[in-house]
């Protein structure tokens, strides 16, 4: 069911003319029907769970991987959204958190844990599934994120998250950090967040060589795979990492 609040955000989001609906079932909640309400892949959800089309497409491409949810142990990125709740549903357990600037890794904050994906306070081998949406472009050392992913992961484990793409393209870095201090290469650029209502910086625009990223942080196989729902034309490519079954 629509809560008042997704209703707002739906509402805000809108433009009559771009809008649109169609039989397509939602890889999250299985209700039969996309809406767009604007015609760019956030504004193509599920009606009933709020899944955008960035999240249908990662939950269709884990679907398709080799993995029982119901005796994983998954570790998100995250603490909130369709999701989350998604996982919370299908997984054996899930751990969530988010990164608060100022706040120490590994502590609370109103409910929440903060983590670094830089320098996670995990335990090694802790999750057979690692998940994000939209976050790593965010992260200033990004092989470290990885290295720190492929660390908590068991072996055998996966992570799976989507990052915007440019697949004719080779990474972008948009800065550089010399002496402590960035200093920006590319104009500067910022993506919502809407969970602390605040834009985010982005350090570099990823391209297909993101999986040659992941192989030199340690993970076995790296690819990047299509969703097979449409999703108006915005459904988007998901990457998906697998640690060696014979590394701890």
């Amino acid at each position: 069911m629509m809560t008042l609040d997704r209703l707002q955000r739906a509402v805000g989001m809108l433009r009559p003319h771009e809008l649109r609906l169609r039989h397509d079932a939602c890889p999250l909640c299985r209700f039969a029907w996309q809406v767009r309400l604007r015609d760019e892949e956030m504004g193509v959800r599920c009606p009933r769970c709020g899944a955008s089309a960035v999240t249908q497409s990662l939950v269709d491409v884990l679907q398709q991987l080799p993995l029982n949810l119901a005796q994983v142990s998954a570790y998100e990125l995250s603490a909130q959204g369709p999701l989350v709740k998604y996982l919370r549903r299908r997984c054996r357990s899930v751990l969530l958190s988010e990164f608060f600037p100022g706040v120490e890794a590994g502590q609370w904050l109103d409910g929440v844990r903060c983590e670094d994906v830089q320098a996670l306070t995990h335990a090694d081998a802790s999750f057979g599934l690692c998940t994000s949406t939209e976050v790593f472009e965010h992260v200033e050392d990004d092989a470290a994120g990885f290295r720190e992913i492929h660390r908590v992961l068991r072996p055998g484990g996966w992570f799976v998250f989507t990052v915007p793409l440019d697949l004719a393209k080779a990474t972008v870095e948009r800065t550089v950090l010399e002496n402590g201090v960035r200093r920006n290469l590319l104009p500067p650029e910022y993506h919502a967040d809407r969970y602390r209502g605040a834009q985010v910086f982005c350090y570099r625009n990823y391209g297909a060589d993101i999986v040659d990223r992941l192989r030199t942080a340690g993970f076995a196989s790296a690819e990047i795979r299509r969703p097979r729902a449409q999703l108006f034309g915005h459904a988007r490519a998901v990457v998906c990492a697998q640690k060696s079954l014979g590394k701890v």
